[in-house]
Order: structure tokens, then C-alpha cells, then sequence
């Protein structure tokens, strides 16, 4: 470690207080160590102009602050976006592993600050050979980059951070700020350069208030598909632009296929792995800029690629909880930012006789088995909710039983006749089907999926992707039934109640 060029920066700082005209700022730090830095950073095409910083704590927190600035000014913002905490280590000759922490918090704002520098005015120009990738600090977005690579294009890896919620375990949430440090490191250490994009604003708007207010109606909404086609690929592809990156490539498993009208989805190779019903709502435009190189590969082949290239994620393990939901429960999330649960209501049968109590309909869901809480001489599923009522309905399986899905707000990229299977949940098995009036292309307030085989659980809320073979044609979102057959069958229910 070199006091010299440490005592250099804490003694005349550079850039401290400097807040250039239009300049993006970002902090990072704050509890619990109480170290904060915040770094301004404005971008004019494609070159950091100027910067500046300020700092509260520890001399380090103030040395990383300068250092950062110095490691920025008049550099390509791609340069830039290779600084890293080793970078800014280095340039204060060396830091011990207790004050690395100074570093990381300096590393973390300008990375912040240089995201929303270039998402904002930060324009370059246009780079054929250059892809945007998307990178959650796992092993599918990692090989993807690696991928990209090795097909002789410059790979700049993109993490988008989603969510902060002091009641969760940021250590895994793939859309944290630990989880934008973690895969900023792993793209340094693949020799790319990495920006991080703050869509938390979007994220809340478009993903998480909507979620809340499915579950207060009593609906078992699929954040994922939401988030997928308006928020987070859209937010990253517009970055793309402002790099100059024609293309966006992701860890996804799925295909694309043009069918000579257009761009449209395709499952993956690995049925396993498939996430196209998580892609659904993609858009057109969107799809002809999208890569997944991971579309033809089994998860075992991605993991003996990654530990080929000596990559350190080889072995982690699949994240399974929904990124916002990480290190907490959906009922305290749900009580946390909505205000929703905690009423306690009845569970009663189709015939609208008491069997029992709940403490909130929102979590149950139509189809769920486990948690009900009510004896009874052969297993119970949930049938449906009423909001209203705060009320559960529950029955023998076979009540579940459903030969047609009524959805609402149904986007067709190809004519209705196309449609030969649905997939109704993300792990279910696509089932056969046609639309019934074959609906032609377009946008459908309403249209009803007649299903050649019975359906057991099909809850309003949830995607339902319309499918030709193993290509995505459509996608609209399960409604409560509304045709006459339901009607009457509703009619002898308790007021209100949805049985599916």
C-alpha cells in the first residue's frame, strides 16, 4: 500500500464539491457503516466531460470519492465502465482489506451515476460489432456474455437494479445493488466493461404496484411477464441504443423465429429450462434486437461451459424467489408496501357452507392444496376467492375441474386459427386448445380458450400463453368466467364468489 498516493487525494481531493451543469448524480453508503459517497458525472457523447464528488466518513471513503473522479474525467464512458473496485485500489496505491469497503461504496455511486448519465444524453456512436448483455451475477447471463464473445463481438454487460427493500436479503435478489455489485465483478473479470441501470422508479410503477393491487382483488398475478415486456428488457434495449449497441442478449432460455411476417417466440431446446412464457409479452420490435444465446443449450451444457472458462459461478445455484420477494414472504411483503392482509374471513364450501377461517384471501390461489388449515374426509383445493367478502371457497379437486379459460386483454401477433395449445402457469404443461370465433390478429378486450382436455386450477390473474406448436402467437391474461354455463353454476354460490 502507497501512503503516498493515499495522502495525495485526502489532500487535495479531486473534484470535491463539483456538481457540473446537467450532471447525473448517484450515492451510495449510509447505514450501517455510516460512509456515504455521491458522485456527479456528466456524459457528452460518449466521453465523461467532467465529475465530481462528495463524501462523509472514514479518510478512505474521501480518498475513493477523489480517486474515482480521477479515474473519470475526459475518459469514454466504455473506459469508465471498466473501473472497478481493483481500478480505484490501485489508483490510491493500494488499499488493506478493511478499507476496501471505500472502494466498493466509491465503485458503486459512479457506476450508478454513469448509468444514468448515459441512459439519459450519454450517446455513442453506433458500434455494429457491439451487443448489450444482460447480467444478473448467475451463470446463464455469464455464459451468454461469454458466448457473445466468442462469436467475435465486444460484449458490454448491463445489470438493472429493480428493488431495495431494507426488510429483504439483498444477497438474493438478482435485482439488488449487491446482486449489480456481483455481476459488475464478474463482467470486469471477463475483461467487459459494465454499466448498471437504476429502473427502480419503472420497476415499482409497472411491477410492484400492480402485484399489491392484484392481490387486494383477490387475482394471482405474474409479475415476471409484466416486468419482461414493459420495464426491464424495453429500459435495457434503450441503453443499447445509447451505447451504439444494436443488439441485447440475454441468459433467457428461448428462441426466436421468423416466420416470414415478423419476429416471434420460440420455446428452448431445453423444455426444463423453457422461459418463453415469461417472455410473452415481448413486443415485435423488441424481439428482432433480442439474442439468447442459451436457446439451444441444456442447463448442463451452460454450467460445463462456464466451469470450462474457469468462470466462478459455475455451480451457484438457480435463484427461485421472485427478485422482490427475496429474504422475505409474500403475506409481509404484501402487508409492508399495501397495506394488504391481516383480515380474517371465512372458508367455506361451493355450497356456501362454513368450514373454517383464513387470515387474508390473498393468500390463497385458485388451484393451491397446501395451507388451506380445514379438516375434512378428502383433500381440499382452493376454488376461488371473493375480495369483497374476504372470502375462500375450497372443494374436491374435481371441482377444479375447467374445460375452457376466459381471458381478457389478449394480444394476437398472428390470426386466432394459429392457436392450437395454451400454457395457463409457468410450470404446467401446455395443453391443446383453440380460440374460440377464430379472433384475427390484433388486440381482444375479451376471447375464451376452449381446451381439448380438462384444465385442474385455472386462476384469473395468470398469463395464459397462446402457442402454434412451440411458437409464441399470443398472450392475454386469465379473467373470471363470465359465459352463461359459469353464470348459473356462480349463481349458486355465495354473492360474489369465482369458481374456476
Amino acid at each position: 500500500m502507497s501512503r503516498e498516493r493515499l495522502e495525495q487525494h485526502l489532500r487535495h481531493p479531486l473534484g470535491r464539491g463539483v456538481v457540473p451543469t446537467g450532471a447525473a448524480t448517484a450515492s451510495a453508503g449510509g447505514a450501517p457503516c455510516g460512509d456515504v459517497v455521491r458522485l456527479a458525472v456528466l456524459v457528452e457523447a460518449g466521453t465523461v466531460t467532467d465529475a465530481g464528488f462528495d463524501a462523509a466518513g472514514c479518510g478512505a471513503t474521501l480518498a475513493a470519492g477523489s480517486a474515482a473522479v480521477a479515474l473519470a474525467r475526459g475518459r469514454a464512458v466504455l473506459d469508465v465502465a471498466r473501473v472497478g473496485v481493483d481500478a480505484l485500489a490501485a489508483e490510491l496505491g493500494g488499499l488493506s482489506v478493511g478499507k476496501r469497503h471505500a472502494a466498493e461504496l466509491a465503485a458503486d455511486a459512479l457506476h450508478r451515476a454513469l448509468g444514468a448519465a448515459v441512459a439519459a444524453d450519454g450517446a455513442c456512436d453506433p458500434e455494429p460489432g457491439r451487443t448489450l448483455v444482460a447480467m444478473s451475477g448467475g451463470v446463464d447471463s455469464a455464459v451468454a456474455a461469454l458466448l457473445v464473445t466468442r462469436a467475435g463481438r465486444e460484449a458490454v454487460g448491463v445489470t438493472v437494479e429493480l428493488w431495495a427493500d431494507p426488510a429483504g436479503d439483498g444477497t438474493r435478489s438478482c435485482c439488488s445493488a449487491d446482486a449489480v455489485r456481483a455481476a459488475r465483478a464478474l463482467a470486469h473479470r471477463m475483461g467487459m466493461a459494465h454499466l448498471t441501470l437504476d429502473l427502480r422508479d419503472a420497476f415499482r410503477a409497472g411491477v410492484v404496484d400492480p402485484y399489491v393491487a392484484d392481490h387486494r382483488d383477490g387475482l394471482t398475478p405474474n409479475p415476471c411477464v409484466r416486468c419482461n415486456g414493459a420495464v426491464r428488457l424495453d429500459g435495457m434495449l434503450a441503453l443499447a441504443d445509447r451505447i451504439g449497441a444494436a443488439e441485447l442478449a440475454t441468459g433467457h432460455y428461448a428462441r426466436v423465429l421468423d416466420d416470414g411476417e415478423g419476429p416471434l417466440l420460440r420455446a428452448a431446446l431445453d423444455v426444463r429450462k423453457d422461459q418463453a412464457y415469461m417472455l410473452a409479452a415481448l413486443a415485435p420490435a423488441s424481439l428482432a434486437r433480442l439474442r439468447f444465446p442459451l436457446g439451444e443449450l441444456t442447463k448442463p451444457a451452460v454450467r460445463a461451459l462456464a466451469a470450462a472458462a474457469s468462470l466462478p459461478v459455475a455451480a451457484q445455484p438457480d435463484s427461485q424467489d421472485l427478485c422482490f420477494l427475496a429474504g422475505t414472504d409474500r403475506a409481509a411483503f404484501l402487508a409492508r408496501h399495501g397495506g394488504v392482509g391481516g383480515e380474517s374471513g371465512e372458508i367455506v364450501d361451493a355450497a356456501g357452507r362454513r368450514l373454517g377461517r383464513h387470515g387474508g384471501h390473498h393468500g390463497f390461489t385458485v388451484g393451491q392444496r397446501r395451507g388451506i388449515g380445514v379438516a375434512a374426509p378428502e383433500p381440499l383445493y382452493v376454488l376461488g376467492t371473493d375480495a369483497r367478502a374476504n372470502r375462500v371457497v375450497v372443494g374436491p379437486r374435481e371441482q377444479l375441474r375447467s374445460e375452457r379459460a376466459a381471458l381478457r386483454d389478449v394480444t394476437l401477433r398472428r390470426p386466432g386459427a394459429r392457436v392450437d395449445r395454451v400454457k395457463l402457469r409457468y410450470r404446467s404443461a401446455a395443453l391443446a386448445c383453440r380460440l374460440a370465433g377464430a379472433p384475427a390478429a390484433g388486440h381482444h378486450a375479451r376471447l375464451e380458450a376452449l381446451l381439448d382436455e380438462p384444465a385442474f386450477g385455472v386462476a384469473p390473474g395468470q398469463t395464459a400463453c397462446l402457442l402454434d406448436g412451440d411458437v409464441v402467437v399470443g398472450w392475454g391474461t386469465i379473467a373470471r368466467p363470465a359465459d352463461p354455463a359459469r353464470s348459473a353454476a356462480a349463481s349458486r354460490e355465495p354473492a360474489g364468489v369465482t369458481v374456476d
